[in-house]
């Protein structure tokens, strides 16, 4: 009998971490999707990551639910506590991840697939390339409980910072030479910004693996870029 109890918690906690998993893939394709239409010009593409983010946020109420039920059953402690915590903590930023994605795509959409300033649209797939590769390192990571692994990604986050600012300090310029750029920079503007802040999520999910291996929260400040203070006000 406890063997058997033993084999169903641990599948319990496996398919949490599935879930996790699954969410990070949805969430990954949902920002790449974005960014292409929106460099694309694909209002099409555009309307599909807006109406699919439901299903990320179906996949949070999910993982939620699925945590209740661990924790009203089994009364995990120790590192089992960490790691059901922790994927809640996940799935918000996976969830917001998915938030931003979104809002890159109604840009798209607000553009109306006119793509004035194609470098500087590219620069922006550029930061969201890098962005990316964040979030798959850090949930590789994370299915592995591979803290340097997830710290390295946590040191990396002030490459997305600093590109940003480039780009930020080149839409100024662009704003500032002619006024009839203002509204497309407005929105790569907010593009690369909730770019950004998906790097900042990326980052946040490392600390939440850094948690479940150690038991321990990151207490150092994260690294930035010197000049990364430029920084507007983005999408809610």
């Amino acid at each position: 009998m406890i063997e058997h109890t033993v084999t169903a918690y641990d599948q319990d906690l496996k398919a949490l971490v599935a879930q996790i998993a699954e969410m990070g893939g949805l969430a990954e394709g949902l920002v790449a999707d974005a960014v292409s239409a929106l460099v694309r010009g694909d209002t099409a593409l555009a309307q599909k990551v807006i109406l699919s983010d439901a299903r990320l946020d179906r996949l949070q109420r999910t993982v939620e639910e699925h945590v209740v039920r661990i924790i009203a059953r089994r009364q995990p402690m120790a590192v089992d506590l960490r790691q059901i915590f922790a994927a809640l903590r996940i799935s918000g930023d996976l969830e917001r991840v998915g938030d931003l994605a979104k809002n890159i795509a109604k840009r798209a959409v607000a553009m109306g697939g006119a793509v004035k300033l194609k470098s500087i649209a590219i620069g922006v797939e550029h930061l969201a390339e890098i962005a990316l590769e964040q979030l798959k390192h850090v949930l590789d990571a994370y299915v592995s409980n591979d803290d340097a692994e997830a710290l390295a990604v946590r040191e990396r986050d002030e490459q997305i910072d600093a590109l940003y600012t480039s780009l930020f300090r080149e839409l100024l310029t662009y704003m500032m030479e002619d006024p009839r750029n203002i509204t497309f920079c407005t929105h790569l503007l907010f593009c690369a910004k909730n770019v950004e802040r998906i790097g900042d999520h990326a980052t946040n999910v490392a600390e939440a693996v850094h948690y479940i291996v150690t038991g321990e929260q990151v207490m150092e400040e994260r690294p930035k870029a010197t000049d990364a203070t430029l920084q507007p006000i983005g999408d809610n």
